[in-house]
This record gives structure tokens, C-alpha cells and sequence, in this order.
């Protein structure tokens, strides 16, 4: 037998015996649909595939730089957590309720790692400010979750996209932690032209949301928010915004005043509450202490203008970035980063279907903090470097 017919009845007895594990209600690996036919690979599952497809691109490795909470987390401090600590601790989590609610782990591992590679640096504050740009320049609101999908679809790869799965590509742009979630059924019915219809009406400033189409995707958007509440009150503790003692006591008193036993607490209500259903949700109780540590959390981290230091100068930050790029497009200046280190990378569709305005959104959206400060240092700072004083 040769090693290909070995690999292919591993695989085949692996997915029967994992199908046979599976809740009625979990997304099969025959069910995920592809946008572009490719081979059937040997041995690794569908959603397997689109999860390495997503750790391997350039997005994901520039999760490391991005902003969660406080800027520039990793060269103040390394513990403080970054975009990339709270993917994977969103991948964790959500990996173990759905072991316990027997779904598709590969699909839910592939989600969360892919629900926030649209995010621009500086986080919320970041898309803010990009979505300010994006509307003034006939392009509508900008938001991550549709960036995110924008990213796997269309960017990376040399503009190619990654050609996921549908039901991961749902996921991705169907997770919202803002939102507040006490129960979450799944839209099995959803398709591409939902997924149209959302992105145009979100673009268009209406206030609309889209529910996942898979048990998975509601397991990764529930998730989203008990990996950042607990977090990001240990960050706001560590750099000393807010104090332990003043966490809001009736919301502490159910889910406990630490990031560990308020994730222990919320998962094994979700596990409890959504175990055997076709639905993934809280019980009254714990929604309302968590909704009530999410305010907490609003009122006195994010909007803490202790960690709004540098707001103006970001904002003026995207507002000169976006011009000096749209300039450089405007007069081919191809030694100009947009080209060296974005444009120059990408096939000839990506650059011909795509306007240049949404071309220099990308670019910047797609930036680490770091690097946005270096370029906004190099445009706006004169080099004197050439020349020298004379003695007189």
C-alpha cells in the first residue's frame, strides 16, 4: 500500500470515528463548502486546513503588534496583553466548550484565530479613527469584523485571499463582542447574500447584526467576551487603573474578581446551559452579573482617560498617514512603502478592482503599532541628515 492510500484511509477512519463523537447539531466536515474547488487533500480536514492557512499568513503573525487595550502593550510591558494573546485565549476557550459540547473543534479553532485579523492598530480607538477617514473618502464606515473577512478573502496571499471555508468565513465576520449575548442560536439558512447585505448596510451606518450560520461560530462570538472582560480588568489592575476592591461586588459575588475564576465561571455556565441544545447561551444570573462587569469595564477602562493619552495625536496620525499614502498613489511614487512593502506583493486583480482609496486602507489597517509610529515619524519629522553646518 503506498503512503497516499495509507494517509487516506487514516483520515477516513479519523473523520468517522470524530463524526461519530459529534452532537446532532455540530458542522461535519462534508458539509464545508469552499468558494474555489481544490483537490481533496490527503489527510487533513477542511476546516483543519483553513486554520493553518490563517496561522501561517502575514495577518497573524502581525497580531503580536497590535493593540488589545493599551497601546503599545508589548514595549511597556510584555505581560500585558496584546491582540494576539487574546486571539488564542479566545481559541482556548472556545476549543473547550465545544469539546464539551461535542462540535467541531478544527472549525472552531480556525474562527478565532481569524475573527480579529482586520483589526488596525491601535484597537478600537484605531478603527475609530480609520472608519473617520474611510467615510470622509466615499468609502462608509469601517469595521473590523468585515476587514477581517476582507483579509482572508481578498488581501493576503498576494491578493489572492486564502479560499476558506463558508462556514468559517461566517464566523469570522459574524463574531461581535460588544454585543451583549445572553443567548445565541445559530442562522443555518445564511448565505453569501446575507453576508452581502450585511456588509452593505454596516457600511452604510445602519445599526444591524448577523448571527453565525454553525453552533461553532456562536461558541467563538460567546467566547469573544469572557476571553477580554476578566483580561482586561488583571492589564487595567497591573498598570494601575482601576484597584481589585473596586470591581462592582454584586457582579463579583457570582462571577468572582479574577480573570481565572470569572472564565471558569462563565464556561461552565455555558457548557451547563447550552449542553444538548441548538443554542449556545447564559443563565439569567450570570448574563446579568457579566453585562454588569462589561459596563464596569467601559466606564472605567476603555473609556479611562488615562489610556486616551495619545488620542489626538493617533487620530491625527491616521488622518496624515491616509493623505500622504492617497498622494503617493496619485503620483506612482514606487518608493514609497505603500509599493515596497504592500503594493508590490499583489496580483494584478487586487490592484486593478480595488480603488485607491480602499487600497490605502488596507495598508494602514493592516499595520502594527510600531510600524504605523515609524512611518508617521518618517513623513512628518525633516530629515537633516544632508546637511552640514558651516564654520564662519
Amino acid at each position: 500500500m503506498t503512503e497516499s492510500k495509507m494517509l487516506q484511509q487514516i483520515a477516513q477512519k479519523t473523520e468517522k470515528r470524530e463524526d461519530g463523537l459529534m452532537a446532532a447539531y455540530a458542522t461535519r466536515n462534508s458539509e464545508a463548502v469552499r468558494r474555489s474547488a481544490e483537490p481533496v487533500p490527503r489527510y487533513r480536514p477542511p476546516f483543519a486546513i483553513d486554520r493553518d492557512r490563517i496561522m501561517y499568513s502575514g495577518a497573524f503573525r502581525r497580531y503580536t503588534g497590535k493593540t488589545q487595550v493599551v497601546y503599545f502593550a508589548s514595549l511597556l510591558d510584555e505581560q500585558l496583553t496584546s491582540r494576539s494573546l487574546h486571539t488564542i485565549s479566545v481559541a482556548q476557550i472556545a476549543k473547550t466548550i465545544g469539546r464539551m459540547l461535542s462540535l467541531n473543534q478544527d472549525l472552531i479553532e480556525a474562527i478565532a484565530l481569524g475573527h480579529d485579523l482586520g483589526h488596525p492598530p491601535f484597537g478600537h480607538d484605531g478603527e475609530k479613527f480609520l472608519s473617520k477617514q474611510s467615510r470622509e473618502r466615499g468609502l462608509g464606515l469601517f469595521h473590523h469584523n468585515i476587514q477581517s473577512l476582507r483579509t482572508v478573502d481578498v488581501i493576503t496571499k498576494g491578493g489572492q485571499g486564502l479560499n476558506l471555508t463558508f462556514q468559517t468565513r461566517d464566523g469570522i465576520i459574524s463574531h461581535n463582542g460588544e454585543v451583549n449575548d445572553s443567548i445565541l442560536e445559530p442562522f443555518p439558512e445564511k448565505n453569501e447574500t446575507h453576508i452581502r447585505e450585511y456588509i452593505e448596510a454596516m457600511e452604510a451606518g445602519e445599526k444591524v447584526d448577523t448571527r453565525p450560520q454553525t453552533m461553532e461560530g456562536c461558541v467563538v462570538r460567546i467566547t469573544d467576551t469572557i476571553a477580554y472582560i476578566g483580561q482586561d480588568i488583571e492589564d487595567a489592575i497591573r498598570i494601575g487603573l482601576v484597584k481589585r476592591e473596586s470591581l462592582p461586588e454584586p457582579a463579583t459575588s457570582v462571577l468572582g474578581n479574577s480573570n481565572g475564576t470569572i472564565i471558569e465561571t462563565l464556561v461552565n455556565d455555558v457548557v451547563t446551559m447550552s449542553y444538548g441544545k441548538k443554542y449556545v447561551r447564559f443563565s439569567e444570573k450570570i448574563a446579568g452579573a457579566l453585562f454588569e462587569l462589561k459596563d464596569f469595564n467601559y466606564k472605567f477602562i476603555y473609556g479611562s482617560p488615562r489610556l486616551k493619552t495619545n488620542h489626538v495625536k493617533i487620530e491625527n496620525g491616521f488622518r496624515l498617514l491616509f493623505a500622504h499614502f492617497m498622494d503617493d498613489l496619485e503620483n506612482s511614487r514606487r518608493d514609497s512603502e505603500i509599493f515596497t512593502h504592500f503594493l508590490d506583493t499583489k496580483n494584478e486583480k487586487y490592484l486593478t478592482e480595488n480603488k485607491p482609496e480602499l487600497l490605502v486602507r488596507d495598508f494602514i489597517a493592516g499595520m502594527t503599532d510600531r510600524y504605523f509610529t515609524q512611518l508617521l515619524k518618517k513623513i512628518v519629522i525633516p530629515d537633516i541628515s544632508g546637511f552640514e553646518l558651516t564654520k564662519g
